[in-house]
């Protein structure tokens, strides 16, 4: 299989895993044949990129980071509490007093940290299309999923990370409470948006922090996840060591996420990509600790996707180097003068390390 962008995607691709809706069902199964219409429809749904079926490279498999089921309980705990908040705000204090609610949402975060914890595989949220109207509910699982790995990588005791784990996906429920007008607005926020917007840290931890069944320390999770190293950030302008660990980890899983995410008016970056961003401001906007736990996490360079390396010839990552994350191991499909190879060949940047990634093919 190789990753493709959407854009270069045709009528007749056949998908090799399956696209998700935003509450965790099945949209469209793997083994579909693609047809124009539905390609309209997964780019309206803000899908970036698939994994299609490719004779040369149908021995890559990548292994799915969250079970179906998990995915559809968490998002579907998400889609309800969310909407519920935005929905009937007066009434969200009984909803997270509800101990059904605290016991459904550490179960399923439970089966999150124990699936994370059986895969050996560098983390690629790319693997399962997620399409989407509300960009929060498939931001808030992504997050949930990416701080509870850096909890796991940075040795947080077991209580820690279920509390990270739940604190990930309940970060951002404060903005239900933002006016649609600011919080769906597609573009540029002004400086007045920008200020209301704000208010959602504020509005989550003071929505999560008294609930019984919501530990304290994810409350402060949504409180302080946008705060900055260097004292930049809101909502109380905390730096360095004043801003809890927790808070500090899940600004790195935030920001990470909003970067490779699709939105309608910007594509999202590649992981490698994020992570040079999340470089640039490390010491700086983020603590060095949780950035580079998180190169150490993630799939840099996914499975199947493809790439051209500084000698001309490109190909498509078939595997990953633990430890070197930027140096995949890479299927030659194409000589230097863009012609098929008839006899491909692998090629490890591990051992290779005059080669470097220049371009990363259909995803540019």
């Amino acid at each position: 299989m190789r990753l493709k962008s959407i854009e270069k995607c045709q009528s007749g691709d056949k998908l090799a895993r399956s696209i998700y809706t935003e509450n965790g069902t099945v949209l469209v199964g793997a083994g579909v044949e693609l047809t124009e219409r539905m390609l309209i429809r997964l780019k309206s749904k803000n899908i970036a990129s698939l994994y299609i079926e490719d004779k040369r490279t149908d021995d890559i498999m990548v292994e799915t980071v969250i079970s179906e089921s998990t995915r559809r309980e968490a998002m579907s705990i998400i889609h309800e509490t969310f909407r519920a908040v935005h929905e009937v705000p007066q009434k969200w204090h009984q909803l997270f007093s509800d101990k059904s609610f605290g016991r459904n949402i550490r179960q399923v975060m439970t089966a999150v940290v124990d699936e994370l914890s059986g895969s050996r595989a560098a983390m690629n949220l790319l693997a399962d299309a997620c399409a989407f109207d509300n960009y929060i509910f498939a931001h808030s699982f992504n997050v949930a999923i990416y701080s509870t790995a850096l909890a796991m990588k940075t040795g947080c005791s077991e209580k820690e990370v279920l509390e990270i784990s739940i604190g990930g996906m309940l970060h951002d429920v404060g903005k239900m409470q933002i006016p649609d007008t600011i919080l769906k607005k597609p573009g540029r926020l002004t400086t007045e948006e920008f200020e209301v917007m704000k208010k959602h840290a504020e509005y989550g931890f003071e929505m999560l922090r008294r609930q019984d069944e919501i530990p304290l320390l994810a409350a402060h999770c949504a409180f302080q996840h946008h705060e900055r190293w260097d004292g930049s950030g809101y909502p109380r302008k905390l730096k360095k060591e004043e801003i809890h660990p927790f808070g500090r980890l899940m600004a790195v899983a935030d920001v990470f996420d909003a970067l490779t995410s699709h939105r309608v008016y910007r594509r999202g970056m590649m992981p490698h990509e994020a992570m040079e961003v999340l470089y640039s401001g490390s010491g700086r906007l983020f603590d060095q600790k949780y950035v580079e736990a998180l190169r150490d996490t993630i799939a840099l360079y996914p499975l199947g996707l493809s790439v051209t390396l500084s000698s001309g010839v490109s190909g498509v990552v078939i595997n990953s180097n633990k430890g070197m994350p930027s140096r995949p191991v890479i299927r030659i499909l194409v000589d230097e003068e863009g012609q098929d190879l008839v006899q491909p060949y692998e090629c490890d940047l591990s051992q290779n390390l005059s080669l470097m990634i220049v371009a990363c093919g259909d995803l540019v």
